[in-house]
């Protein structure tokens, strides 16, 4: 399948390639390239933190992330980093992933609230674990393992799940699960889909 990177848009809920299980990248071609640097504008027009392959359209096992560094990232009791210096919940420059795996997770388990570029307009409490290790090939096929915790970690588990056809909103804590079923409803609705407004 020929794709054209430039017309790639971000697709929106319930369009059936969100619930798909994404296939692996077989070889890493000048296409993949182009698609993850258009993935990489569209996450940055958006304002996002992460974008995975099926929230373009494309059933592929690859998301791309970036995760400033603030200043609460930063320990108070040690002394102030270095400009080089990234803390483990962010990341120095935009990274892609492709066949990501994922291990490593701490046992403790963190609610925060998320939301979805699939799904604008909705947040809900996630509970995930704290810390996670990421194994994947980079654009140059190289592997690469990364660990982090905070939400770096959260965001990698939130990408990771796009490509199992899993949404934040099939782990919303069940309060924000029954206050977003009446948009998601709507949202259904307006794209002449049918179903309940989420998994689980």
């Amino acid at each position: 399948m020929s794709v054209d990177p430039a017309k790639l848009q971000i697709v929106h809920y319930p369009s059936p390639v969100l619930r798909q299980k994404a296939k692996p990248v077989d070889t890493i071609t000048q296409e993949v390239r182009a698609v993850a640097t258009r993935m990489l504008e569209l996450m940055f027009e958006a304002r996002g933190i992460g974008l995975a392959a099926p929230q373009v359209g494309l059933p592929w096992r690859m998301f791309v992330v970036h995760v400033p560094a603030t200043d609460e990232d930063d320990d108070p009791d040690e002394p102030p980093r270095s400009p080089d210096h990234v803390p483990p919940t962010a990341t120095a420059t935009p990274q892609i992933y492709i066949n990501p795996k994922l291990t490593g997770f701490s046992r403790d388990l963190v609610a925060q609230s998320e939301g979805c570029l699939s799904i604008p307009g909705i947040t809900g409490e996630v509970r995930r674990p704290s810390s996670v290790t990421i194994t994947a090939l980079d654009l140059q096929g190289e592997s690469i393992t990364q660990q982090a915790t905070g939400l770096l970690a959260r965001c990698w588990q939130h990408e990771f799940d796009h490509i199992e056809g899993v949404l934040c909103i099939d782990k919303f804590l069940p309060p924000d699960k029954r206050r977003a079923a009446k948009h998601l409803q709507a949202m259904e609705e307006a794209a002449g889909h049918l179903g309940t407004a989420a998994r689980g």
